[in-house]
């Protein structure tokens, strides 16, 4: 049972009209065009003063990225965080919040990549690039020491970045943390038809102009571009959130089903009621997403 607050988000996520662009490919694609021409701030906002935030100019992918680390110990262990925003939003607030709590509470420092939204970034060029930042971290600390973590988009890029760093020899990473992640960018699943009419926030016709700009030339059933058609097996431990008002609930279901099939090992919280990537919001499930998402980083 959703907590009170939690059931109030839905009605005021129709309010606000969350699912507005998503519900017509036109609105979304008039939101990218207005943000190529009035790019949205990315650097972190101010408050965070339970963390301290260095920018990273020494890297090769040549985007802007940020190391976030505990104000006043040693980090230990080391983390990726993959913001998500349909591939064509910019890091929001929220996500910040989240990458500082963690890194208070876990002592892990967490390393922030601002990568290029689609249509300027694609999947070709991102998910290596942040798979080449994720390996630079496992040569520094060794892979039992390195999580990667993403949320909606960032959980398809963050996945899809492990999968390849498996398929370069790299070791298994300590874990790889989803947040509501997109899996399968066909949206083909038939019970997205069972949860879409409940969902909020998200729906398909403007999800699959976003997915267009980000797949560029690859198939949407690459991997790059679409993990769950991939071969799961060599993954390091999965811990994998989700809700079920949220179309992306499905496929998180395949995924967990496949990769335990595989032989990873898979930790699943799936909250009945809840909406795409509660982890990030204030509501007690949300809160309590944060603390075992902490534990895995210092685990």
């Amino acid at each position: 049972m959703p907590s009170p607050v939690s059931r109030a988000l839905p009605p005021l996520f129709r309010l606000l009209g969350f699912r507005r662009e998503f519900d017509s490919p036109e609105v979304l694609l008039r939101g990218v065009q207005e943000r190529l021409l009035r790019p949205v701030a990315y650097g972190p906002p101010r408050g965070l003063r339970s963390v301290r935030i260095e920018r990273d100019v020494d890297h090769g992918s040549g985007w802007p990225v940020y190391r976030v680390l505990p104000r006043d110990r040693t980090p230990t262990g080391a983390a990726v965080y993959v913001h998500g925003g349909a591939w064509v939003n910019q890091i929001h607030p929220l996500h910040w919040r989240l990458v500082a709590g963690l890194a208070a509470r876990s002592g892990a420092a967490i390393t922030v990549p601002i990568y290029p939204l689609a249509p300027m970034g694609t999947a070709a060029v991102v998910v290596p690039a942040v798979a080449d930042l994720i390996a630079g971290l496992v040569d520094h600390d060794g892979a039992r020491r390195v999580t990667v973590l993403g949320d909606s988009a960032g959980g398809q890029i963050a996945l899809s970045a492990a999968l390849l760093l498996r398929d370069r020899g790299v070791p298994p990473l300590h874990g790889t943390v989803l947040i509501s992640p997109a899996l399968d960018l066909t949206l083909a699943n038939p019970e997205i038809d069972v949860v879409e009419p409940t969902d909020p926030w998200l729906a398909r016709p403007g999800t699959h102009a976003a997915i267009d700009l980000w797949r560029g030339d690859l198939s949407r059933t690459d991997p790059v571009v679409s993990p769950l058609f991939g071969d799961l097996t060599g993954l390091g431990p999965l811990t994998v959130f989700s809700g079920t008002r949220d179309i992306t609930s499905p496929d998180t279901r395949l995924l967990v089903t496949r990769a335990r099939a595989a032989g990873v090992q898979v930790d699943h919280h799936e909250e009945a009621g809840l909406v795409h990537v509660h982890a990030l919001l204030p509501v007690p499930e949300g809160k309590r997403a944060r603390r075992l998402i902490a534990d895995v980083l210092t685990g």
